[in-house]
């Protein structure tokens, strides 16, 4: 293992993208500790605290821990993630924006251009939001959280939440155009990340406190490595469908009559519908924000979307399943795979070129996407059924060991050992397994 690390290092061009990622990264941690002007972080650590089980809370831990500590980068990179939400929505309903998907690079740069413009228009109506509930928060021990509010402090904070927004948006970019991975996942992943150091010293003085069963941690632990080996086996299946060539004379010579297959993966949408899905989540808590600290309707928003609450879950599950298919219907199109096959000379044995090889496709695809997507419902609501199952779980740490968390901790995770995989084979080096490259799984 020690040799195919090494192997890293020997390519160039391998070596310096990740250098390049590790560098933004490190930029990314160390600005969240800059804080914005004219709060009490003393008064915010405790509001927190009372929202650790929230959804407030998640949002912190998608964030890095920076919204709690009233950072500039405290709206994180999710408005970025909920306007490509959007955009691909619209992308699926409006005719401009289906010819913008179709006119190729130029089209993929509008779209991108787009999607920043959403991006800013989300920060900013988020910041308001932050700004109102900062504000408008009563007092606490340590004080009001915004011991001078004012006009002045709100159009600061807007200011610099949005502008935290934009350059985190913009480091995301970055990583994913000259580093190694997608850029906007990596620093979610690296945002949970960064919290389980705090999780597990938490846990583990409630432990010696006597309030956390060893047991209990056994289990969560035992629980996280067989999600974490499900996760890695339903990402790396694949279903192959058999593909027959016909033979084609040019001259003398006989061309095609091989065999091939077209793989086609159970979870084709990787790890984006649970970050999509969890970014439209956050917007109820948003919308609640808006409303004065008291507000019936705003504190009903505020229950009714908690994670431990089951309309959160039912609603969190059935936005899982359908961004799975959604997502998967973006990412691969049986009728461009099956005109392709007919170009070519390709035919799947007993099923006819064509239109009929677009709908066997699909079927399979439509078979396949339901127990993928009814397995990643499950296991981000898994937390919910846990804590309500037992009053000694704590959320957090809940989300941890299993989750929405640990499902973005290991399909990113797993996307970029894939990429990292694909540069050292190009360069005839072993990866990081014995047969140099992480293959699928048997038919399913």
């Amino acid at each position: 293992m020690i040799e195919k690390i090494l192997n890293i290092f020997k390519v160039e061009e391998l070596r310096k993208k990740i250098g390049f990622t590790l560098m933004i990264i490190a930029i990314y941690r160390l600005g969240g500790h800059i804080p914005v002007p004219g709060i009490n972080t003393n008064a915010l650590q405790e509001v927190m605290g009372q929202y650790s089980n929230s959804l407030l809370g998640l949002y912190d831990m998608f964030a890095g821990g920076f919204f709690s500590q009233a950072s500039i980068f405290a709206l994180g990179i999710m408005p970025y993630i909920s306007a490509s939400i959007v955009i691909q929505l619209l992308g699926a309903v409006v005719p401009y924006f289906q010819r913008l998907q179709k006119e190729g690079e130029e089209g993929r740069k509008k779209i991108i251009q787009l999607t920043r413009y959403g991006t800013v228009l989300l920060a900013f109506l988020q910041s308001i939001g932050v700004a109102v509930f900062l504000t408008s928060y009563p007092g606490t021990s340590q004080g009001p959280i915004v011991p001078n509010p004012g006009i002045t402090f709100i159009l600061t904070t807007i200011i610099i939440l949005v502008t935290g927004v934009i350059f985190v948006m913009w480091m995301g970019e970055q990583i994913t155009d000259y580093g190694i991975g997608n850029g906007i996942s990596l620093i979610i992943m690296v945002g949970i990340l960064s919290r389980a150091p705090h999780i597990f010293v938490q846990q583990t003085r409630l432990f010696q406190d006597g309030l956390l069963s060893g047991t209990l941690i056994v289990m969560l632990v035992a629980t996280a490595i067989i999600i974490t080996g499900f996760v890695v086996y339903v990402s790396t299946g694949v279903r192959k469908i058999p593909v027959q060539y016909a033979k084609r004379v040019v001259g003398r010579k006989v061309y095609g009559g091989q065999a091939s297959h077209i793989p086609l993966k159970i979870l084709t949408a990787g790890v984006m519908p649970i970050i999509f899905a969890q970014a439209l989540m956050f917007i109820p808590n948003t919308m609640a924000s808006f409303f004065p600290v008291g507000n019936w309707f705003g504190e009903k928003l505020t229950i009714w979307f908690s994670p431990t609450h089951a309309v959160y879950s039912i609603i969190f599950a059935l936005l899982i399943v359908v961004f799975t298919y959604f997502y998967t219907a973006m990412a691969f199109n049986p009728v461009d795979v099956a005109d392709n096959m007919k170009k070519q000379g390709g035919f799947i044995p007993g099923v006819r070129p064509g239109k009929n090889t677009a709908e066997y496709i699909d079927n399979i695809l439509t078979r396949l996407t339901l127990p993928a997507a009814i397995f990643l419902a499950l296991v981000a609501i898994f937390p919910s059924i846990l804590v309500m199952l037992d009053d000694q779980v704590d959320y957090a740490l809940a989300s941890f060991f299993g989750g929405t968390s640990l499902l973005i901790i290991v399909g990113v995770a797993l996307d970029t050992l894939q990429q990292i995989e694909s540069h050292l084979i190009m360069r005839h080096y072993d990866g990081f397994l014995k047969s140099g490259q992480i293959k699928g799984r048997k038919r399913f």
